[in-house]
């Protein structure tokens, strides 16, 4: 088939189409040597200068994002410290309050034990005097009374009235031991 293809090509110039012609060979090779020393002396380093950049670029994002990273974790661990210490300090406040109610507790019953205790040392301090003014008022009825009762028993008047202390005073202490006894 290729013979056929040769065959059917125009023999005009006497060019075959298969070979390029040597001049345009040598052209295009010119050409190719200038754009790729276009492309190495002035577009590669371009781009080289770019993609320096973009990775520059990159790796300092990397490493702004790990500093802010690491920075955020510190922080975050000074936050749990911290928070540690204020439930700490909240928990200590807490058992001083606890510990001054219960302080205060005690204070208020110890009052309320003195304030009972001097209001019953009080009421039996009364209860004495009253005691004792009525012993001393019945000893004189009673002195009077037995007084009276012996004058009529023995049938004549008692006034004298040191005699009658006297009888009285005997009269009672006789009382007194007698109660003692029993």
């Amino acid at each position: 088939m290729i013979n056929l293809y040769l065959a059917a090509a125009p023999e005009e110039d006497g060019h075959n189409p298969i070979f390029p012609i040597w001049e345009e060979i040598v052209v295009g090779s010119v050409a190719f040597a200038v754009l790729c020393f276009v492309l190495i002396k002035f577009v590669f380093p371009q781009m080289e200068k770019t993609f320096q950049a973009r990775v520059d670029a990159i790796e300092g994002g990397i490493k702004r994002a790990e500093t802010a990273q690491a920075e955020a974790n510190q922080l975050l661990e000074q936050y749990k410290t911290q928070l540690a210490e204020a439930r700490t300090e909240a928990a200590r406040i807490r058992d001083e309050a606890r510990a001054d109610a219960e302080g205060i507790r005690q204070d208020v019953l110890a009052k309320a034990r003195e304030e009972s205790d001097r209001i019953i040392a009080a009421g039996n301090e009364q209860l004495s005097a009253q005691r004792e003014s009525i012993v001393r008022e019945l000893r004189s009825e009673v002195g009077t009374l037995a007084v009276d009762l012996a004058g009529k028993i023995v049938g004549e008047a008692l006034a004298d009235e040191a005699r009658t202390r006297g009888t009285v005073e005997r009269f009672i202490a006789d009382l007194d031991t007698t109660a003692g006894r029993r």
